[in-house]
């Protein structure tokens, strides 16, 4: 047998199999026979790539060679729906829609789910682009990590040229699994969504197959007009029976229940039947199910199911006029995006800043979010004007959390400037961040001091943000050693810094002196050393800055690597960034200032604390009169033995709630975790409080 009849044996052979398992669920190999026939076929496709098939089963497997996602223009509109928060706002829809067209309509209702927008583009029946909505316009082509996923056919039984619109998504169980499984907390995705945006758009994908997401198929465009199907129901159909997944849970209207149903068999679908008045129940009955679905959904979409009506409704520049989204919650807050600002950080890493109109949430008026980085925004697909939903994750952090609209302008993804916003030096790209390399840099040297100097950290007193950069403006701050150095007395002309200003400075300055070294080292700003990986250093024999400048001489990772949950390349970093002279000079002005930098030497002796909480997992949530910042609560928790989360989950088991505390309270609720209020954990913790000169409540 030759080369091609080998490829294309092996072709069908894997195809067969995979069909009958994802699709059936039946396994007709034992996993291990089917690797060894892909990874033959894959070895025979190296050698002879001209016979490869455009559908090849080795296409799920993924590559190691990174893609780029090059911009597509859609031969299909591409658009948002027009919204509706409310069962009246739907039957209107229904209403206006007889109406206007003089005559009895039907309505399809599915599942809004939220995941990812995708168009599959197949030419002759094989999968050649699958592309994100983008603007609506044009998209970026991610098609190789799109052929991954076993939910997408590489190839259809009819040999046709068609369009598919589908929501790529992630499961709620995979999602808590892989995220749980993610050791770097700043990592974890904040939803389903998110993840699947990010995987969509990894650059390797033999890395996207590993996250396993799956699409819901829900519209199709034929390019032969005269093959498409008679409506709504019949495109549906016909989808299933080319290979494509769509939602079982899908809903008809009529002006009868029995006519509903009539439609749907004729289609050969199943479905729940409804007459245009049950739609408040069916609403209603929808939102109960909701949680106890396997992904996630924010609403349902409507659509008018005769295709003739559709194409005389015809389209805004915003969205048909033939479907409308019901939305189960008005989003938290929906603003525009004006601009986006770009911050330098005390690390050097660029941030894109959401700047948007003034928006009411949570109490507060919002008018800037996170965008996080460059692949962040990719993912949303965002450009200026977009209209966009914003969230306060942990109930504190403005974000933005998807595209609702977009706009209007011709505006595509926004790019992040080539330069440094600050000192205009060049930025480069680390994974999937951006960095000033310039050390001098003075947002970084900024930064840098204020990290210092904060209440999680060294906790000098009116030494914030705004006292740094006048500091550092008027040359009297030039780096975190100065602060122990400076002259302040120089400063007494700058605005707000009179002579009491000055003196409480100093004050706070002198008492910083008494800081711990696990203090210290994590008040440094090296970006993998934060408070708890400072403790787990010090706790496993790093209790001294000149054990860890030692490691950093050897130059083996695995000092550091063998800590639990540091690994290489966190110990790469750690080497790299104590190798640095301008730390070390930075170390060694603070030795000669008299910080504490082994823990040996910490003169401060902390009362042993009874550990009340050993074995308890604790979240915070909200504001505090006694622990301003709420860290200062974390301290307390993990001095008496407890661990701490950012996040609740089921391994949660109290949560520390605040005022305006929100959706962890509502999570902690559902899952049964003990919350328990400020007044309630000051008795546990045998505290009490009184007022400082300064109206603050204190600790005693």
């Amino acid at each position: 047998m030759n080369a091609r009849e080998e490829i294309d044996r092996l072709t069908e052979k894997l195809k067969m199999y995979q069909d009958k398992y994802y699709k059936e669920g039946i396994s007709l190999i034992p996993d291990s026979e089917y690797d060894r026939l892909s990874d033959h076929l894959a070895a025979l496709e190296r050698e002879h790539p001209d016979l490869q098939h455009p559908d090849s089963p080795t296409k799920r497997v993924g590559s190691d060679l990174t893609n780029d996602f090059p911009e597509v223009r859609h031969t299909i509109p591409v658009l948002s729906l027009d919204k509706a928060y409310s069962d009246g706002a739907v039957l209107d829809f229904f209403n206006r829609s007889i109406q206007k067209e003089g005559g009895l309509l039907s309505f399809a209702a599915e599942e809004k789910i939220d995941g990812i927008s995708m168009v599959l583009y197949y030419e002759k029946g094989v999968l050649v682009r699958a592309v994100t909505r983008g603007n609506g316009e044009i998209g970026n082509d991610v098609t190789p990590n799109i052929m991954t996923m076993p939910s997408v056919p590489l190839s259809l039984p009819e040999s046709i040229d068609i369009a598919v619109r589908g929501e790529v998504y992630l499961g709620k169980e995979d999602f808590l699994r892989l995220n749980e499984a993610e050791t770097d907390e700043s990592k974890r995705a904040a939803n389903p969504r998110n993840l699947a945006a990010g995987t969509v758009r990894r650059q390797k994908s033999s890395e996207a197959r590993r996250v396993p997401l799956t699409i819901f198929c829900y519209e199709g465009f034929w390019d032969d007009k005269d093959s498409t199907p008679q409506d709504h129901l019949h495109i549906l159909a016909k989808l299933k029976a080319l290979g494509f997944r769509i939602n079982p849970h899908l809903a008809f209207f009529s002006s009868d229940a029995e006519t509903a149903r009539r439609k749907l068999d004729e289609a050969g679908l199943d479905g729940e039947a409804y007459a245009f008045s049950d739609i408040d129940g069916f609403i209603r009955k929808k939102a109960e199910e909701r949680a106890g679905l396997p992904y996630e959904i924010d609403g349902l979409v409507f659509k008018i199911n005769e295709l003739d009506v559709r194409e005389r409704f015809g389209y805004t520049e915003h969205h048909p006029r033939w479907a409308i989204a019901y939305k189960f919650d008005a989003p938290q807050a929906e603003a525009r995006l004006l601009g986006i600002t770009v911050q330098v950080g005390r690390t050097g890493r660029i941030t894109p800043v959401a700047e948007i109109t003034p928006t009411k949430l949570g109490g507060s008026t919002i008018r800037r979010a996170t965008l996080h980085n460059q692949e962040y925004i990719d993912e949303l697909e965002l450009a200026i004007g977009d209209t966009v939903s914003i969230s306060k994750r942990g109930d504190v952090i403005p974000a933005v959390e998807n595209v609702i609209e977009k706009n209007t302008d011709g505006n595509t993804v926004y790019r992040l400037p080539h330069d440094c916003p600050c000192c205009h030096t060049p930025i480069v790209q680390v994974g999937g961040l951006q960095f000033c390399p310039d050390y001098d840099c003075p947002d970084q040297v900024k930064g840098r001091i204020s990290y210092f100097a904060s209440a999680d950290q060294m906790d000098i007193e009116t030494l914030g943000p705004k006292t740094v950069a006048l500091l550092y403006d008027a040359g009297i701050l030039k780096g975190i050693e100065d602060i122990y150095t400076a002259d302040f007395t120089a400063a007494a002309s700058l605005p707000g810094m009179g002579e009491k200003s000055i003196g409480q400075l100093e004050k706070g300055i002198r008492e910083s002196l008494s800081r711990p070294f696990v203090t210290v080292l994590s008040s440094l700003g090296v970006a993998e050393i934060g408070r708890k990986t400072a403790q787990m250093l010090v706790e496993n024999g790093f209790d001294s800055i000149d054990r860890i400048l030692e490691a950093a001489d050897l130059k083996d990772p695995s000092a550091f690597a063998s800590i639990p949950g540091f690994g290489s390349v966190m110990g790469e970093r750690i080497i790299e960034a104590f190798s640095s002279p301008r730390l070390r000079e930075t170390i060694e002005a603070l030795r000669k200032a008299g910080l504490h930098l082994d823990a040996a030497s910490d003169q401060v002796e902390e009362k042993a604390e009874d550990q009340v909480f050993s074995g308890q997992v604790w979240c915070i949530t909200g504001s505090f009169k006694a622990f301003n910042p709420r860290s200062k609560a974390l301290r307390e928790i993990e001095k008496r033995g407890g661990r701490t989360v950012s996040s609740v989950t089921s391994k949660t088991t109290h949560l520390l709630a605040g005022e305006g505390g929100g959706s962890k309270r509502k999570e902690a609720e559902r899952l049964g975790v003990q919350i328990v209020t400020e007044e309630e954990f000051l008795s546990a913790i045998g505290a009490g409080t009184e007022r400082g000169e300064d109206g603050q409540l204190l600790l005693f």
